[in-house]
C-alpha cells in the first residue's frame, strides 16, 4: 500500500491525489493526515504531499512522468 502524507485543505495534496487517479492507483493509496501526529507533522509539515512506499519517498513537486518513474522504480504497476 502506498501512503500519501497529507492534511485537510491542502490543494497540493489534492493535485497529487489527482495524479494517482490518472494512473488508476488511487485505490492503492492510504491517506495519512499529518496534523494528528506530532512526529509526522514535524517531518512532513513543510514538504507535503509526500508519497511513501516501503521506505521510498516521492516529494512534491512531481508531475505525472516523475510519478510513473517512481512507481516503476518501486515495482508498482499502473494502468
Amino acid at each position: 500500500m502506498i501512503t500519501l502524507f497529507s492534511t485537510e485543505g491542502c490543494h497540493l495534496c489534492e493535485m497529487a491525489l489527482t495524479l494517482t487517479q490518472q494512473l488508476n492507483i488511487n485505490e492503492s493509496i492510504t491517506i495519512v493526515d499529518i496534523a494528528f501526529d506530532d512526529e509526522l507533522f514535524s517531518r512532513y509539515g513543510v514538504t507535503i504531499p509526500v508519497l511513501h512506499y516501503h521506505g521510498s519517498e516521492l516529494n512534491w513537486p512531481f508531475d505525472l512522468q516523475q510519478l510513473q518513474i517512481w512507481l516503476g522504480n518501486n515495482g508498482i504497476t499502473y494502468n
